[in-house]
């Protein structure tokens, strides 16, 4: 990063997400897709918002970070290239970790330590473990807590950087063995992962293709869903 750029990073529009409750990872996103070639924006949040320097850099910015206080952090992102972002690349993942700004409305500090704390896990360098095994097993750990709603997460997110049917197919083998029949037949099976098990194993036995079947899982079980979405709703 040559930072040629930060002269200039006054001038760039400020999107100020400090007060707001809700998913605010994708107008962001959506703003950034909209930023011509050397041009910028400032994102202004209560603690640091990492998760949004991978997913802006793989847009083609740039990414300065400034500490004004303990409750104020502004990122300038400017873009020096325009990418195009897919599924398959891994770039456009669906299900950012937005359940990061209900930590921020507990304290700021415990925000900023969660962000860490997910960065070491999901965001780190050179990892041993690959990003589709991490989910797989996240999805596997999930499913063994009862925790469907993000078990379902994991496994949109690990089919749309490449898992396959086969390997979902052993997956639920295992946790029929590993869990029994009876807790299976009662609650995995009624639940939404094995919905979105069943949705893509059909699909693709109709010969759709992966993108297509992405768009439909994300409206089916996507952040609408009640029983995937990490907001609370009245």
């Amino acid at each position: 990063m040559t930072k040629n750029w930060k002269d200039k990073k006054d001038s760039f529009p400020i999107v100020d997400v400090r007060d707001l409750q809700n998913n605010f990872l994708p107008m962001i996103l959506h703003k950034a897709k909209q930023v011509k070639l050397n041009n910028g924006i400032c994102v202004v949040q209560s603690f640091e918002p990492k998760p949004l320097y991978s997913a802006l850099e793989d847009l083609g910015f740039e990414y300065l970070t400034e500490k004004i206080s303990e409750n104020e952090y502004r990122v300038y992102f400017y873009r020096n290239e325009v990418k195009k972002i897919t599924f398959e690349s891994g770039s456009d993942m669906p299900f950012k970790p937005t359940a990061i700004v209900n930590y921020k409305t507990i304290d700021d500090v415990l925000a900023g330590t969660v962000v860490d704390f997910w960065e070491l896990i999901w965001d780190k360098e050179e990892p041993a473990i690959d990003m589709k095994t991490k989910l797989l097993l996240s999805m596997s750990n999930a499913i063994g807590a009862s925790r469907f709603r993000q078990a379902t997460r994991e496994l949109i997110k690990a089919y749309s950087i490449g898992a396959s049917v086969e390997e979902f197919d052993e997956l639920f083998s295992l946790f029929a063995w590993n869990q029994g029949i009876g807790y299976f037949s009662s609650e995995v099976g009624p639940s939404t992962v094995f919905g979105a098990y069943k949705h893509i194993k059909k699909r693709e036995k109709e010969g759709i293709e992966r993108k297509v079947i992405l768009a439909e899982l994300m409206d089916v079980f996507g952040y609408k869903n009640p029983d995937v979405n990490t907001f609370f709703k009245k």
